[in-house]
């Protein structure tokens, strides 16, 4: 558990220091580049293989 030292520092162990909580802008940045390459996709295949 954290412990605060001389009210300013906070000590953490390595494993405590390492994790984290994806926000918003994880969320935002996958659903981005998973529309990207489902239009890059859609695009190649109006392009190669539409008959």
């Amino acid at each position: 558990m954290a412990t605060t030292r001389d009210q300013h520092q906070v000590v953490e162990t390595a494993t405590e220091a390492r994790q984290g909580e994806p926000g918003p802008s994880v969320a935002a940045l996958l659903a981005v580049s998973t529309g990207l390459a489902v239009l890059i996709l859609a695009v190649i295949w109006f392009v190669f293989f539409r008959t």
